[in-house]
């Protein structure tokens, strides 16, 4: 039986008039995407400045989010497809991480994209957290997220932090990348800024959708920031269960 694989590529581009490209795709690219035979869920978002988490925008760097039913799929199409080649043509630099669902909760878009899969996960965890927040409620939302982000950056062991989102304010993911289950429990539950937007979210409803997801790391390819994002961190990766 197959696992379904996760991707994420992350596509950043340096000229201006690549970065207008980028921009026209979100809406352009979304045809070509959905004729992919074996694509059955993809998102398109734009990436936030900083630590990531902030409601500034990054006008030069972009996120695909596809779900592929095998990992040689994955790697094929997200190089060789027309729709990828070209934004792999534009961008300066590129980096796709190809993912295992191990557990997931709530929906997105309505419907819950992600098939967790029993298997040999390895030691390093992936977070993705995707909400919509309510337009009465931006306000309060984002005068919390300068702290979130300076306590992620402050913390020594996340291996990879990036906030993402299809419109900008309204629908923000979070993804971030740690070295085992422990070690991201103990942020998410320390006393901290973290942990109170958490009770806060809980107490107001901020949210009129939500997703959470983690994920084991089966493979990756290309560079982000100038570098393999997980070349001084690299744990074993996830095996495919054993059908």
């Amino acid at each position: 039986m197959s696992t379904q694989v996760v991707t994420l590529s992350f596509f950043r581009f340096a000229r201006w008039r690549d970065r207008l490209w980028a921009f026209a795709q979100m809406g352009l690219a979304r045809p070509a995407l959905a004729r992919i035979p074996e694509l059955r869920f993809f998102k398109l978002m734009g990436a936030g400045t900083g630590e990531g988490f902030t409601p500034i925008p990054d006008t030069s760097a972009v996120a695909i989010l596809t779900t592929w039913p095998d990992l040689e799929t994955a790697r094929r199409r997200t190089h060789e497809t027309a729709v990828f080649a070209r934004y792999h043509a534009r961008a300066t630099e590129a980096w796709s991480i190809h993912l295992m669902p191990r557990s997931a909760w709530g929906a997105w878009a309505r419907r819950m994209p992600f098939h967790p899969t029993k298997g040999d996960y390895g030691d390093a965890v992936v977070a993705l957290t995707r909400a919509t927040i309510k337009p009465t409620v931006l306000l309060k939302f984002w005068r919390r997220v300068p702290d979130i982000s300076r306590a992620i950056g402050d913390d020594p062991n996340v291996i990879f932090k990036q906030g993402v989102g299809e419109v900008p304010w309204l629908h923000q993911m979070t993804f971030s990348i740690w070295p085992d289950e422990a070690t991201m429990a103990r942020f998410a539950r320390a006393d901290g800024p973290h942990a109170r937007a958490i009770r806060a979210v809980r107490a107001g409803n901020w949210f009129a959708e939500e997703l959470y997801a983690r994920f084991a790391i089966l493979a990756s390819e290309g560079q982000w920031n100038g570098g393999d994002p997980l070349a001084n961190r690299r744990a074993p990766v996830a095996q495919h269960a054993a059908e």
